[in-house]
């Protein structure tokens, strides 16, 4: 009688907990993999015949003293202690980075790289790129049909840029870190971290608006904004910031009508040195609402709550005027059955991924202000395989998306979305221990999640 009193409270206990989280974070919701597209982690694209010498071969500055690499591939990429069978510098630029998709009426999808080599100060020869991609799902292949190169010509931007007293002025890694992609009739809006700012861009890839991100009255500004400086003498105050460094726009969405941005923050804001969370405790993550026409923010805003053990979103689209998807993430990459035991070693992963998903939410007018509704998910390290239709990370009856950033999603039709990795290159390996990881897009059938309401 006692063990089944036991068993009975244990299934009560468990039962409790799954409905308490249902209830946060919605209903877990299954996915299947309907083809994969990959692009070699080493795919490089020429700089443009009138970029400065300079910008011909990217990443001489990678180490962490910064001084200049010559030689090509010399300094060899690594993720922790582990070699990633690439080095740096490399001839031409890196169609890396993959951070940002939409999807077209025609079919096609603009995607973006973003800053280059992982941070302001080692990414001033990594020139900043949007392309028009299209996919060959019977194939397995992506096929880049355009590639656009950003840069200031007009002057626009708010700070001295890189190649300032270059006829082209081209945009590199060390003046934005461009993150999400919004293609409209006269060129793209982009979601920017090092600001934050809203981006607009011409066609033509020219810039045309900067926009500084406020939440209500408060100026949002992170470690690496231009305007920040620091002070002469080390008894006088720092100056503020209140987003961490690449805490800023990951994801970008758009109104159906065009009318409205939502950028969200990939990190909390800070006050008091304390992160914003929502009414339950949950760290929080802000999405902030800008009007197009105006070119301002409307001050309305609301609150993405982070997932126990969630630590940034990658990416951020709207599917209608209320619902969107949502990529959330944890840090770690790898699969946990190659998990180190102790310390990092080159032939285990260090941190194994552990929460890699995608949501479906709600941000209405009746939430404004506060936590935007969690309707359901879908686990992108639980992907159902039945067919084999992975051309790589598949296993049987299954596929995974072990990577530390994947930051492309968007709906293509009424029961498919396309997901995709940022691989990082030369420095994540989360498919393969002495790899770096290619770039995977697939194509899933997820009809019940989208019909989630």
């Amino acid at each position: 009688m006692k063990a089944i009193l036991l068993a009975t409270t244990i299934l009560a206990a468990t039962t409790s907990i799954c409905a308490a989280n249902e209830a946060l974070e919605g209903k877990a919701f299954d996915a299947t993999l309907v083809s994969q597209a990959v692009l070699p982690a080493d795919s490089i694209v020429a700089a443009p015949a009138d970029a400065p010498a300079h910008l011909q071969q990217a990443g001489k500055f990678t180490t962490a003293d910064r001084a200049r690499t010559a030689e090509l591939g010399a300094q060899k990429g690594k993720d922790g202690v582990r070699h990633t069978g690439y080095g740096l510098p490399i001839d031409g630029q890196s169609l890396q980075g993959f951070s940002g998709i939409k999807a077209m009426p025609d079919g096609t999808f603009w995607s973006l790289s973003d800053n280059g080599f992982g941070s302001k100060m080692n990414s001033n020869d990594s020139m900043l790129m949007l392309h028009h991609l299209g996919f060959d799902w019977d194939a397995g292949t992506v096929n880049r049909m355009e590639t656009v190169f950003l840069s200031d010509p007009d002057k626009v931007a708010p700070f001295p840029i890189v190649m300032e007293g270059s006829d082209t002025r081209y945009l590199t890694g060390a003046d934005f870190d461009v993150e999400s992609i919004q293609p409209v009739e006269d060129g793209f809006w982009v979601g920017e971290e090092f600001g934050p700012y809203i981006l607009k861009f011409d066609r033509d890839g020219k810039l045309k608006e900067v926009h500084a991100t406020r939440v209500g009255e408060t100026e949002v500004m992170s470690p690496d904004n231009a305007k920040l400086q620091l002070p002469g003498n080390p008894t006088q105050p720092m100056p503020t910031f209140n987003i961490k460094r690449s805490g800023g726009y990951e994801g970008m969405a758009i109104s159906p009508d065009g009318g409205h941005l939502y950028g969200l923050l990939e990190g909390p804001l800070y006050k008091d040195g304390k992160a914003e969370t929502a009414e339950d405790g949950r760290t929080a993550l802000r999405i902030v609402e800008f009007d197009t026409a105006k070119g301002d923010w409307t001050g309305r805003s609301w609150l993405y709550p982070l997932a126990a053990g969630g630590e940034a979103i990658g990416d951020f689209n709207m599917i209608d005027a209320s619902h969107g998807l949502i990529i959330e993430r944890d840090n770690g990459a790898g699969r946990a059955d190659k998990a180190c035991q102790g310390e990092a070693k080159p032939d285990c992963f260090a941190t194994p991924a552990k929460l890699k998903r995608i949501y479906k939410i709600e941000l209405s007018d009746d939430n404004v202000g506060k936590a935007v509704r969690k309707i359901g998910y879908i686990d992108l390290l639980d992907i159902k395989d039945p067919k084999g239709a992975a051309r790589q990370g598949g296993f049987e009856g299954g596929y995974d998306m072990p990577f530390v950033t994947i930051e492309n999603v968007d709906k293509v039709d009424d029961t498919h979305i396309i997901v995709g990795n940022d691989n990082n290159f030369p420095f994540s390996a989360g498919r393969a221990l002495d790899k770096a990881d290619d770039d995977e897009f697939v194509l899933l059938e997820v009809g019940d999640f989208l019909k989630a309401e």
